[in-house]
Formats: C-alpha cells, structure tokens, sequence
C-alpha cells in the first residue's frame, strides 16, 4: 500500500510523492533527541541570540545555520506553507529514525497534509508513547503556526535541521548547522 501526500499549492506542477508503506520501529517519546551528540534542551536566560526560520512548503529560510559550538539558541519558528512542516534538529541517522515515527503517525491518521489531528495524537501517545511530537529539539506546526525550540549545541558535531513529514526530507526540506568554534 502506498500513501501519497499531494501538495495542490505548487504552481509549477502538481507534486505527487508516494512513500511506501513498511515496518517501522516504536521509538519512546524523545529517544531521538536524547544523543549526546545533538546537544541538549537550553534554557530560555542563556541564550545567546535568537534566529528566526521561516518554513515553506518544502524549503526553510535561511537554508543554513551558523553556531557556535556551545552555544545556546532560541529559534523561532514560522509554519508560512500550505502544508503541516517540522522544524527538528539532529543527525542524517537522526532524521532517518524520526522518519519511521512521522510515517506511523500518518499512518494512524495524526499528520494530515495541512493539520494535525490532535485527539488522534493523544490516543496514539496514550497507546504506543508517541504521536504528540513533544520532543525538546523539534517543533511540529499547521499552516500559518509559530513555535520555537532552545537549543545548546555541542562540540564537534556534525548536524542539520529537517521536516521529516513523509516525503517533506527527500523533496529537499533540510538545512546544514555549521558548528564553529
């Protein structure tokens, strides 16, 4: 069985993705955020600046990030699509393994193309321990909503940011974090 997500606001075309349906794992709610290697959840008074994305359909603004290693950031986050965007943090195997969990999500009828079935997601939280994407290095938002994420950055890591809604990765929805010291 495959599942399709459309996306009737491009002008050039309509762009039809088909993802097919397979196995996934059940990840506990916030096992991929919980590396080491990603950095950890900041707080608010620390820091440092405050970097404002906006989210299109398929495309961030900027499409790149300059950090400091060590650095704590507040990013703002701006859902200006048509269609349901992610904003997460984390490594390629990261995004990869988050995939899985967006795919069940979808699956169980959570992620439609422009919102998010909140009632369906509690269920599925109560039921398999994730379906409500609170995780501290993500923010999931419907069209024309705004979030944010604080984040400290480790050292020495490689990592980007990325939608992972099905097929939203693969079209090109992902952006480098230049660590620099």
């Amino acid at each position: 069985m495959n599942f399709k997500f459309v996306n009737e606001t491009l002008t050039a075309a309509m762009v039809v993705v088909s993802i097919p349906l397979f196995a996934t794992e059940v990840f506990a709610a916030g096992s991929h955020s919980s590396s080491a290697d990603l950095g950890s959840p900041g707080i608010a008074s620390d820091a440092t600046r405050t970097i404002e994305v906006t989210m299109y359909d398929n495309y961030y603004e900027p499409e790149s990030l300059d950090v400091q290693e060590g650095e704590t950031v507040r990013f703002v986050i701006k859902n200006e699509g048509d269609l349901v965007h992610e904003f997460n943090i984390g490594t390629t195997e990261g995004h990869a393994a988050h995939q899985d969990e967006m795919m069940m999500m979808v699956e169980h009828g959570v992620l439609e193309a422009d919102r998010i079935n909140w009632t369906v997601a509690r269920k599925m939280q109560a039921s398999m321990g994730h379906g409500t994407h609170d995780d501290p290095n993500s923010t999931l938002l419907e069209p024309g909503e705004s979030g944010e994420v604080i984040w400290s950055f480790p050292v020495h890591a490689t990592l980007e940011f990325a939608c992972n809604v099905p097929g939203h990765y693969d079209a090109g929805m992902m952006g480098e974090i230049n660590l620099t010291h």
